[in-house]
């Protein structure tokens, strides 16, 4: 086994936080912090935003994040509302996430 195969690898999933603080869930990749932000109203999440600095793009970040947080929601019986044109995009494409729209 060479030093190599100890990193890990860049095609591998982020670990994703749930900070509940700061309402979101959180990525850090490469020293830089990708997140999904939410607000609760009641049993509604609305998702307000979702970020991944440009360096990251096109790794599935953003996706990764956001079905952290639709998992979470599930678990708590919570309904969400994207307010995120990345979220609302990412559930048109997923149809298993639909029931959660409220």
């Amino acid at each position: 086994m060479s030093v190599r195969d100890l990193q890990p690898s860049s095609d591998a999933p982020p670990d994703v936080v749930h900070n509940e603080v700061a309402c979101r869930f959180e990525a850090r990749v490469d020293g830089l912090m990708c997140v999904c932000v939410y607000q609760r109203s009641g049993n509604t999440l609305l998702l307000t935003h979702t970020e991944v600095p440009p360096p990251l793009a096109g790794r599935g970040i953003a996706a990764v994040l956001v079905q952290a947080t639709l998992d979470w929601a599930r678990s708590q019986g919570l309904r969400v509302r994207p307010l995120c044109s990345y979220v609302s995009v990412y559930m048109r494409r997923h149809p298993e996430t639909r029931d959660l729209l409220a």
